[in-house]
């Protein structure tokens, strides 16, 4: 039995990825109860459900930082608070280096995470050896180690947002599409569903790869690209367990997450593969891309060096999935520039999972106060 939308609603948000219910999930949080959440096939089927879920909390600038730091608390406390499994645990993570001055970016993305009261260690490389004891330390000049990163079960996580919604009185509405947005003078009225119209004070633009194609229906352009995304699972191997932590080589490209015995290994090759260049197809649900062994031959390379016992060990999957990237490697959040109460969360390369606690926080924040939460944006 299909559910029935209402004729109007406070907010309207369109997408049910992580971003979207984490939206949903912070709107509620600060009151407003009267949110509808629109998600045109099910919870998660873009691109959340198949994300590796790594929970870092250091990034490149201040606001990210804070805002990563924001989402592993949130993740901590939240199967406690809907009774929603998350997957969460506090595994830590191990980043390396390899020159001198990626070391020294290192030690800066360490400084700023304490300032910030995230606990840091500095390794040398025999250290990080210790900590991780398959990997080749003989090109590493060092490291660092964050004991409170973690990684969580993005099908779940998301779910557990989801379920906070609901428990405030957001209503989640699955398997109906957004087909027209409507304006008037300058602002956002609402929308067109296949289930009829819906008027609204604010819309909230969620749809990750669709997001672009979302903002087209009013005029607001959201500069993202659909690229595929590779990573690979092996098979069981010896010495890897649940407790070590996640690793990062940011000049192999790649990152390592144990998984219950298996090794999970992906990578941010450097030359992308864009994807859906005429679009992303109407029906792509829960979708996988073809393999690519070649593209991804040079990233398995590095891998094999940073990790020699990979030779010897095979491959369970080989995954391709599309993600969404923005040109400067930034994500989108924020009221569109030339649109009144149209709000844009999308274009989070990749890091999604770590980034969605802290962008629906602040995206609340902004749309129930009018200006963006001081210290964060």
């Amino acid at each position: 039995m299909q559910t029935i939308l209402p004729a109007q609603a406070q907010v309207i948000i369109i997408g049910g990825g992580i971003i979207g219910c984490s939206a949903a999930y912070h709107l509620t949080q600060l009151g407003w109860t009267d949110v509808l959440l629109l998600e045109r096939q099910q919870l998660t089927s873009g691109t959340t459900w198949h994300a590796a879920g790594l929970v870092p909390q250091l990034r490149a600038t201040h606001n990210m930082t804070v805002l990563a730091k924001y989402t592993g608390e949130l993740y901590r406390r939240l199967e406690t608070e809907t009774g929603q499994s998350t997957g969460f645990r506090q595994n830590g993570s191990l980043i390396v280096a390899t020159t001198e001055a990626r070391l020294t970016e290192l030690k800066r993305s360490a400084s700023m995470g304490r300032y910030f009261g995230i606990d840091v260690e500095t390794l040398s490389p025999a250290e990080a050896g210790k900590l991780w004891p398959l990997l080749n330390t003989r090109d590493v000049v060092g490291g660092i180690y964050v004991p409170t990163d973690g990684q969580a079960n993005p099908a779940d996580t998301t779910q557990a947002l989801a379920k906070g919604a609901r428990m405030r009185g957001a209503r989640i509405v699955e398997q109906v599409e957004v087909t027209a947005i409507h304006t008037r003078c300058g602002r956002v009225t609402g929308v067109s569903t296949t289930r009829g119209d819906v008027q609204a004070e604010y819309v909230v633009n969620c749809a990750g790869m669709w997001a672009h194609a979302v903002g087209r229906m009013c005029g607001v352009h959201v500069p993202l690209h659909a690229a595929e995304h590779f990573y690979i699972v092996t098979d069981e191997m010896a010495g890897i367990s649940l407790e070590l932590p996640t690793l990062r080589d940011p000049d192999g490209y790649t990152y390592y997450k144990p998984e219950s015995g298996r090794l999970l290994v992906g990578a941010f090759e450097p030359v992308a593969k864009p994807w859906g260049m005429q679009g992303i197809p109407d029906d792509f649900c829960f979708g996988q891309l073809p393999e690519d062994w070649e593209h991804f031959e040079p990233v398995m390379e590095k891998a094999l060096h940073r990790l020699p016992s990979l030779e010897h060990t095979g491959i369970q999957l080989f995954f391709n999935g599309p993600e969404s990237f923005t040109p400067d490697d930034r994500y989108l959040l924020g009221e569109a520039p030339n649109l009144k109460n149209f709000f844009v969360a999308a274009g989070f390369n990749s890091v999604g999972i770590q980034s969605a606690g802290g962008a629906g926080m602040v995206l609340a924040e902004w749309i129930v106060n009018g200006l963006p939460p001081h210290g964060h944006l």
